[in-house]
């Protein structure tokens, strides 16, 4: 296999004559031949006898030639088609050169040596011929390569020029590709090599579209140049040699045709067939000498025709033609390396051209960029001297600092460091940085604008110096930054106003970072930590309570981390810096960014160390009626506000107060009970016993009883308001029903005590309000209304009108207004009017659970909400919105 060698690459030197020394040596060579022609005609005179048995032995010849013949035929149609279509024909070729080889070599067997030269010149011209067949095979190999990577680069080009800005351009490029594959389809390489010559010698701006092109162009000039070179060694190879071997075996067939007639003959005609032997050795001579003369023109005057053809492609402007011949190490290599040196120094030419071309473009393009982002700039662009003598202004500048035009600017400051800056040490420090540094970045600084007010800043720029070294001027922009400087003031501002806000709550605040480390700690949680709020910044618990020997788990922070969502209230207890054990009600919510990520985590904390404490303490001197304080308590903390944590001692003094009352008189009652009893005993014991005694035991007893039994009833009816209080969730079921019907319902059972009351009751409700709530709780509402008016709205018997009015609100809700016209309420008993146990009438019975009681049932059973409005001597108006649909019954503790 011969490697093959891209093209216009420099190749190895390869040694070979001169063109004098090739001449001369050919000249030799016919004078030799002559020579021995002649030599040959006179050994053959007198070698007759021998020779006539040679020709014996030979008479065979000529069907050896017509086989010989026959296998080169084979072996030409072989290697034609393999030219044409290359593929399976290669093993026929193979076939056919082995066959020709066998034949060669057992026919030199046979005949006399100097035909024996005659087979060895057919071997040596086969071997030629087979090197010939692998050099195709290589090119024909590296063809396909090249064809099959063309589509890509067919497409991309395609594709480029579909997306040209320029129609002229594209129409000419399509119509290039066009002429290629005309040639192509039609094996006119040389056309389409010159079509993609020009198409690369088409001035294109586009880089994309340039490379596209010359991908394209310098894959269809490889395909050409291996068309060319498979021609080539068609022609010169396969060609020539197969009609030399053709030759010589006619030569043979000729011989061996001229001995068979002296066979034919006596031996008197030796004499004369002789003479003919130096005719046919003369003729070979000549031969030979025509072989010579064509050696020396394919040696010299073909590749010097090649390589001037190749010039004259360079000076037609074909930059990329083939110089043949560089490889030979004599004349002929001396001009064509000359020629590729002429034809490298026209390619460097034209490059160096474009990228001058190219770099003047540049060159435009970045000047007219230049003047587009120095005039439509958003910053400010300015050019001062070290001096401090304004250069040139762009307009944003100008009207940064009010002025119309940039040459406006320029003739109003005649100094900057005493026109412009506010403090002209900046200005100072500015040419600090510029001669120590060469730049500024984001210095930041205040100037006065033309009507006098204050701008903030920011300056970068860099220094610009003469081939010296010397700074000769300021190149910068700057960006108007007095909205940020304020927004900074007033975020700094807020931090402080913050901080000072969450430092005077008496509660645990923190805010921690997705890593778990404190940005923004009170001074409460700092003093439970023993450190100051701005040391704590940046460090985690662990590290705050290691100090002090103490710990505390994160397991709490990670759980909102991983939920993504509040954890709800719980209790934790930890030590403080000071050792002592404290417990905490905490909550901890994240604070999400714009993209939805957990930024911050937010703790607050309450000490209920106290409150434990007092539970613990009321745990221990609860009596018989725990049950009932408990629910009380409980009901008590899921509805009063936090701030009203104080009413919880007014409500444990209520409940006693109220239950102590009947049940103190009660033991009382029993207890002289128990000993008028005792007494009465003794005397049946003694027999002692009168009728008065037995008369006044048995008044006594009955007082006692009726004494114990109205007391003990009035405990019930306390301990019962107590359970209502605690508003137990079991004792009615949610269902679906008209709100109007049960409205009208519950008033039905009101109305027999309006006539003893001397009051009027209306009744307003719209129809087809369909409710999905608790009819029980809703209907206690409505009556502890009813009494709570009759009680308090109307003393002494008065008379007067109680309205209720029920309505839809949107398509969700409700609204529920009870009103009366009785004497209302100031300002004091409406701001306490729901607090458990306030009451305006304890000395006539009253408990002070009624209105809480319906609070308590609106605001939890029912899902509501409700508004209160009353004025002395104008009524009382109480306005409730309830949802169609309650919230699902929580489970009772």
């Amino acid at each position: 296999m011969t490697v093959e060698l891209p093209p216009n690459s420099q190749a190895p030197r390869a040694f070979s004559l001169s063109i004098g020394q090739l001449t001369f040596g050919s000249f030799l060579l016919v004078l030799a031949v002559i020579i021995i022609t002649s030599t040959a005609s006179v050994i053959a005179i007198r070698h007759i006898d021998t020779t006539f048995a040679e020709l014996q032995r030979l008479q065979s010849v000529g069907d050896i030639s017509e086989d010989i013949d026959r296998r080169m035929n084979e072996l030409r149609l072989a290697a034609r088609d393999f030219v044409t279509e290359p593929g399976s024909q290669s093993i026929q070729v193979a076939e056919a050169a082995q066959s020709l080889s066998e034949i060669l070599k057992k026919t030199r067997i046979r005949l006399a040596p100097e035909q024996q030269d005659m087979i060895d010149g057919v071997t040596q011209r086969l071997a030629t011929y087979r090197g010939g067949i692998e050099r195709i095979s290589t090119l024909l190999s590296r063809r396909a390569e090249l064809v099959a990577g063309l589509p890509p680069l067919r497409d991309a080009f395609d594709k480029a020029v579909a997306d040209s800005p320029e129609p002229a351009l594209a129409a000419a490029l399509s119509q290039t590709q066009s002429r290629i594959a005309t040639a192509l389809l039609a094996h006119n390489t040389s056309a389409a090599e010159q079509a993609a010559q020009s198409m690369r010698a088409m001035t294109i701006a586009d880089p994309a579209l340039r490379t596209a092109v010359d991908n394209y162009a310098e894959a269809i000039s490889a395909i050409a140049t291996r068309e060319g070179q498979i021609a080539d060694i068609d022609r010169e190879v396969l060609g020539e040699e197969g009609r030399l071997i053709q030759r010589v075996t006619e030569l043979l067939r000729e011989l061996s045709t001229r001995r068979g007639h002296v066979l034919s003959r006596d031996f008197a005609r030796t004499l004369a067939e002789a003479k003919w032997q130096s005719i046919v050795l003369g003729t070979a001579g000549v031969l030979i000498g025509l072989f010579a003369a064509v050696l020396v023109v394919r040696r010299t005057v073909r590749p010097l025709a090649k390589i001037a053809g190749s010039i004259r492609k360079v000076s037609g402007g074909e930059k990329s033609a083939f110089i043949p011949g560089a490889d030979l190490d004599n004349e002929i290599g001396d001009i064509a390396r000359a020629a590729e040196v002429f034809r490298q120094t026209l390619i460097d030419a034209d490059s160096a051209r474009e990228a001058a071309l190219r770099a003047l473009a540049e060159q435009r393009l970045a000047e007219e960029s230049y003047h587009k982002l120095f005039e439509a700039s958003v910053e400010g662009i300015y050019v001062t001297t070290p001096g401090g003598t304004l250069l040139n202004a762009n307009p944003a500048l100008a009207r940064m600092m009010g002025y119309a035009t940039p040459q406006d600017l320029i003739n109003g400051i005649d100094d900057i460091a005493s026109t412009v800056y506010v403090d002209p040490a900046a200005r100072a420090r500015y040419q600090e940085l510029m001669q120590r540094d060469g730049m500024v970045r984001d210095y930041e600084y205040q100037v006065r604008a033309r009507d006098g007010s204050a701008l903030w800043l920011s300056d970068s720029a860099t220094v610009v110096r003469n081939d010296v070294g010397e700074v000769i001027r300021y190149e910068g922009t700057v960006r108007d930054i007095t909205d940020q400087k304020r927004a900074e003031d007033a975020i700094a501002e807020g931090r402080r106003l913050l901080q000072m806000v969450i430092d005077t709550v008496p509660a645990v605040i923190n805010v921690k970072d997705s890593e778990l480390r404190y940005v923004l700690m009170n001074r409460y949680m700092a003093g439970i930590f023993g450190i100051e709020p701005q040391d704590a910044i940046g460090r985690t618990t662990a590290d705050l309570m290691s100090r002090y020997g103490a710990a505390k788990s994160d397991e709490n922070d990670k759980r909102v981390l991983s939920a993504r969502r509040e954890l709800g209230f719980y209790e934790e207890e930890y030590k403080d810096s000071a050792g002592n054990m404290r417990q905490w009600l905490v909550n901890k919510l994240p604070i999400l960014d714009t993209q939805g990520e957990i930024e911050n985590i937010v703790t607050v904390a309450l000490d209920i160390g106290e409150r434990k404490r007092s539970e613990q303490e009321m745990r221990k001197a609860r009596d018989s009626a725990e049950a009932a304080l408990r629910n009380l308590r409980e009901t008590q903390n899921s509805l009063i506000e936090a701030e009203k944590l104080a009413a919880l001692g007014r409500l444990v003094a209520g409940v006693a107060h109220e239950v102590n009352n009947p049940v103190g008189i009660s033991l009382t009652v029993a207890s002289a009970l128990e000993r008028k009893t005792a007494t009465f005993a003794a005397q049946v014991e003694r027999g002692e016993l009168r009728r008065s005694s037995l008369n006044e035991f048995l008044n006594t007893t009955r007082d006692a009883s009726s004494q114990l039994v109205a007391n003990l009833n009035r405990a019930a009816e306390l301990i019962q308001s107590f359970k209502q209080v605690a508003a137990d969730r079991n004792y009615s079921d949610q269902r679906s029903f008209d709100l109007g019907d049960l409205t009208e319902q519950v008033v039905m059972s009101l109305r027999p005590g309006l006539r003893k009351h001397n009051l009027t009751l209306n009744v307003d409700c719209e129809p087809d309000l369909i409710m999905n709530s608790y009819p029980g709780p809703y209907g206690q509402v409505l009556t502890n209304l009813f009494l709570n008016a009759v009680a308090h709205a109307f003393p002494d018997g008065k008379a007067g009108e109680v309205d209720i009015q029920v309505h839809a609100c949107g398509k969700d809700n409700v609204e529920v207004v009870f009103s009366d016209n009785g004497c209302g309420m100031s300002l004091d008993v409406r701001r306490r009017a729901f607090d458990p146990f306030f009451t305006t009438r304890r000395d006539q019975g009253g408990t002070g659970l009624g209105l809480h009681i319906v609070y308590s049932i609106v605001t939890t059973r029912l899902g509501g909400r409700l508004s209160l409005e009353s004025e002395p001597g104008r009524g009382t108006r109480i306005q409730i919105i309830l949802p169609r649909t309650a919230p699902l019954e929580q489970a009772a503790e």
